[in-house]
């Protein structure tokens, strides 16, 4: 645009503004449009600094409030949503406009996945029980993936723009870590108030513990980045703390496992065994467990421990099927799932659909104390059952596409990448990811901005390394950014 264009279009929004203040102050009464600067600014990014933007979205996604936990019907996360759906217009008529995008990006192995499940989802959306649900789930999974993962991927271009997204994020967790710890510590960090005391930035404490174990194995990453001034580790090593403190007393069970698994997976990469031996054990592991199901499940109804504050205590009380009313609900709902696949395992229900239909499928032997008749209460609890549910088999096995994909590209960025930033960045991410899908086996939270931001812009990381950055000797060497991309 135009210098003498740019300043018309300042002095319009101005006298907008002017305009539109006097009216509510005289008309209304109401000081409601004092807070138009903020949006007129917000709108300005848009037209002048999309990356702008795309760092807002990481800052403000942990410290968004969902309407409906304000006992409204709407359900839409102020303000992350209506910025990424913002973002997502922007993309696509910029798209229209030249059709250009970055064929690296495009082109990636996970760039590909997402393409074969966005055509699974149209396809599985024609053939719905409710065809108006499965299109707001394809939108809304639209301005997710687009800005976190395609647009993110352009903005990771700059490698300092990795460095400020994932620390944005960590800032407004922190405020939210900060508000649950008081809250907690208001009720007597008794176990039961744990669950909601995040509230209304979470709505629950295992999409808080997710977060939580991403953010946790990121923020250890930057303890082995080189050239770091002692001062800007002791501030690393001080977030960390207080990250392992609201993980622990957000009594979310799946986080330690997922913290556990990441953990075993990077002894595997200390010790340089292969991703194909680490795919087998993996697959061993799950052919073992149908095998043997029946002895397993055998040995975990012995098991009576109920979670508690003791971190040991906690995770056995993960298998605990007899007593635990949470573990029980979650073997409910994955029953149903399957007696739901079992019915339509080609193309399923149709995406988002699971919630209105999983009712019926639900088995009176299977009810705990929280089920509901009408089978009001919410997902699948899983990525891969909920998917195998609303999309059949193929939409199930492309859920094991991503993972498949995440891993094996950022474990081999991991192993190429010639300076120790790209390392540490692509294996970090890569970690928390793996620690997500292992969390993703008991929770699904995909479908939040909460988790699907974190998630989607840890896999435009390894993109962006893999195409950008493993193959420089200065990570810092800046390739030619340009905010029109």
């Amino acid at each position: 645009m135009q210098k003498s264009g740019k300043t018309a279009l300042v002095y319009i929004i101005a006298a907008i503004f002017v305009a539109a203040s006097l009216f509510f102050l005289i008309k209304k009464e109401t000081l409601l449009a004092f807070a138009a600067p903020a949006v007129i600014g917000v709108l300005l990014l848009y037209v002048f600094s999309l990356d702008k933007v795309l760092l807002l979205v990481a800052f403000v996604t942990p410290l968004s409030i969902n309407l409906q936990s304000l006992n409204t019907s709407l359900a839409l996360s102020l303000p992350a949503e209506p910025l990424l759906a913002g973002l997502l217009v922007m993309f696509l008529a910029k798209f229209a406009h030249d059709f250009s995008f970055d064929r690296k990006i495009t082109r990636h192995p996970i760039s590909i996945v997402i393409y074969l499940m966005f055509f699974w989802m149209i396809i599985t959306t024609i053939t719905s029980e409710m065809p108006v649900v499965s299109i707001k789930f394809i939108v809304s999974r639209l301005w997710f993936i687009i800005p976190a993962y395609f647009m993110c991927a352009v903005l990771f271009k700059d490698p300092k723009n990795i460095n400020r997204f994932i620390w944005l994020y960590i800032a407004g967790l922190i405020i939210v870590v900060i508000y649950t710890i008081i809250h907690h510590a208001m009720n007597g960090f008794d176990g039961d108030t744990a669950h909601w005391v995040m509230s209304p930035f979470y709505n629950d404490h295992t999409a808080y513990g997710a977060a939580l174990a991403i953010y946790v194995i990121l923020c250890t990453a930057y303890l082995f980045m080189p050239n770091m001034k002692k001062s800007k580790r002791l501030g690393v090593v001080l977030v960390l703390c207080l990250l392992l403190l609201a993980i622990v007393l957000s009594f979310c069970r799946a986080s330690w496992i997922s913290l556990i698994a990441a953990l075993g997976v990077l002894i595997c990469v200390l010790l340089k065994i292969k991703f194909k031996y680490i795919a087998i054990i993996a697959v061993v592991l799950i052919g073992l467990f149908f095998t043997f199901q029946q002895q397993i499940f055998d040995s975990l109804s012995k098991n009576d421990q109920d979670a508690s504050g003791n971190i040991v205590e906690n995770i056995q009380s993960m298998t605990n099927i007899t007593t635990d009313a949470s573990n029980l609900e979650r073997i409910n709902r994955w029953n149903s799932a399957f007696r739901m696949f079992n019915e339509r395992p080609i193309f399923g229900w149709g995406p988002g659909t699971y919630q209105f239909f999983y009712a019926p499928f639900q088995e009176s032997k299977n009810k705990t104390i929280i089920s509901t008749n009408s089978g009001d209460m919410g997902n699948a609890h899983s990525e891969y059952i909920g998917t195998l549910a609303e999309q059949g088999v193929a939409g199930s096995l492309l859920v094991i596409a991503i993972v498949i994909a995440f891993m094996y590209n950022g474990l081999m960025t991991y192993r190429r990448a010639k300076n120790r930033e790209s390392r540490i960045l692509a294996l970090a991410a890569t970690l928390a990811l793996l620690g997500y899908y292992i969390h993703g086996t008991l929770n699904n939270f995909l479908d939040t901005d909460k988790l699907a931001i974190p998630v989607w812009s840890c896999m435009a990381i390894i993109t962006a390394i893999d195409c950008f950055h493993a193959d420089k000797e200065n990570f810092y060497e800046t390739n030619e950014f340009s905010e029109r991309q």
